[in-house]
């Protein structure tokens, strides 16, 4: 076996149990050693530290095995590993009788650059490291026996395996596949699985508790699931009783099979259901612009940012897109937003989603904080896949409150014309002239500080014209209200002028 020897100081990550060894690390490698091969990992002093998969391709130049420098790396060291990793999920309740399940998630379950994803009797493995490559018939072989499932498929077609040298592979490792197609039911919904051509190894298994959190805050709302996808979230929207679900998503196809998952589920009531085929960056603006109103936007956007080095770029994606969220959601709603780029830390996407709402002038606060599901499992020596830095989806759920556009303040009573509009602090200092056109229309110009009906004589007045624009929301009804148009103060002529939106 060939011998990786470590530079001065840099066996410190090793004695961490951190599993990666970058290029800078290593002084030296002694010994005949192919691509995917175990080697000894020491120190400059010689101390055996681990032993790893050698790769040369890649800045990470090897990735350990095992801590223990003298267990042996053969068949039967994954027929451990893989028993493993299936028992301690077996063990967790809320797992065991799930259809769709993760078995092995890489490096948390000490087997890096493995994944397995359970779908009923078929599990789907994918190999993204040359060391993981290598050991292919011993891992599949592995999971059959852990797992006794009739079919093994593997989707080792990752982007990442060119950085190890390797080339895509896919095919089936056991058995072939079903003439009916592949269906699990998750939390009482039933979602067709597509192994062979969809996204990850065909369903976003690290979603499952959020998509059960959907349906239970979706009842009586209005909800908006924008990348829908195969539309996992909205199902659940519409199992948890929501009166009208708008699904959005780019793909066509996509959107065709979201219709074929809901027609699985005759439990659902279709009229509910709204498909829409559009771009979300640019919908959402349109959202905006005709004064749509939802309870709860649900944003799962795809990785806007594989590394760092992208992560100012993926950072003003989240927030256009949470900014006009924001916008178009009802007082009192909630937004669950998402982020699986591990570019972009918890920490930085928090910062970006509250400064969307400051943009979009809603006070806004954070209910709670989601996480992949428990079959994601996350190796505290590992940062790289730390809730900080995610690699399964971690996100937020905001509530929005009634400041901003005065709509809340507006809200608590009738206006007409014969009234007297008393002035009415709003939550978020903003200030509004507001205005009676007649029994079944209120008209809310927001500025900065009280709300007062149009004619009232106010000290704000002049105040309001230095503010150079603010929005008209009409008042369609009791429950509604939407920007119609714009009104912006011509200082030159002394008077306001009106743009409909």
């Amino acid at each position: 076996m060939a011998t990786l020897t470590l530079h001065p100081g840099k066996e410190k990550s090793v004695l961490r149990r951190h599993p990666w060894l970058f290029s800078g690390a290593v002084a030296q490698i002694e010994g005949r050693v192919r691509p995917g091969d175990t080697v000894d990992v020491v120190s400059h002093q010689g101390r055996r530290l681990a032993r790893a998969a050698w790769s040369p391709d890649s800045q990470i130049r090897a990735r350990v095995w095992s801590f223990d420098p003298e267990e042996t790396i053969d068949h039967a060291f994954f027929k451990r590993r893989v028993a493993a990793a299936v028992a301690r999920r077996a063990a967790l309740p809320e797992l065991a009788k799930q259809q769709g399940l993760r078995l092995i998630h890489a490096e948390s379950d000490g087997l890096p650059g493995v994944i397995a994803d359970r779908y009923g009797d078929t599990v789907v493995v994918q190999l993204s490291t040359v060391g993981a490559d290598k050991w292919r018939a011993a891992i599949a072989d592995s999971l059959h026996k852990a797992t006794g499932c009739r079919c093994i498929y593997e989707r080792s077609d990752l982007e990442v395996r060119k950085l190890e040298g390797l080339e895509p592979v896919t095919g089936w490792l056991l058995g072939a596949a079903a003439e009916d197609g592949l269906v699990i039911e998750e939390n009482g919904v039933r979602m067709a699985v597509d192994i062979l051509a969809g996204h990850k190894t065909g369903f976003y298994l690290d979603q499952r508790e959020n998509r059960r959190r959907v349906g239970e805050l979706a009842a009586g709302r209005r909800v908006l699931n924008c990348f829908c996808y195969t539309a996992g979230f909205s199902l659940q929207a519409l199992a948890g009783g929501a009166r009208e679900v708008v699904s959005m998503d780019s793909s066509g196809p996509a959107l065709a099979i979201a219709q074929g998952n809901l027609a699985l589920n005759p439990q659902l009531d279709p009229s509910r259901a709204v498909w829409l085929e559009a771009d979300v960056f640019a919908e959402l603006r349109k959202l905006r612009g005709s004064g749509e109103r939802y309870d709860l936007i649900i944003l799962d956007p795809p990785k806007f940012a594989h590394t760092a080095a992208h992560a100012e770029r993926a950072a003003r994606a989240y927030k256009d897109i949470n900014l006009c969220a924001l916008q178009i959601l009802a007082p009192g709603g909630l937004l669950m937003t998402y982020s699986c780029s591990g570019g972009v830390s918890t920490e930085l996407f928090q910062k970006v989603v509250a400064g969307a709402a400051l943009d979009a002038g809603r006070s806004a606060r954070i209910v709670q904080r989601l996480q992949g599901a428990a079959d994601h499992p996350v190796d505290l020596a590992f940062p790289e896949r730390l809730p900080e830095r995610p690699a399964a989806a971690a996100g937020l759920i905001v509530r929005v409150g009634h400041g901003g556009a005065v709509l809340g303040a507006c809200r608590t009573a009738d206006y007409f014309a014969d009234q007297t509009l008393p002035p009415m602090q709003c939550p978020l200092a903003s200030t509004a002239l507001a205005f009676p056109m007649d029994r079944r229309a209120v008209s809310v110009i927001v500025f900065r500080g009280i709300a007062r009906r149009r004619g009232v004589q106010s000290s704000k007045a002049a105040m309001a014209r230095n503010l150079g624009a603010c929005r008209v929301y009409s008042r369609l009804d009791a429950a509604s209200y939407t920007p119609s148009s714009q009104l912006r103060y011509n200082k030159a002529e002394d008077q306001w002028k009106t743009t409909t939106i």
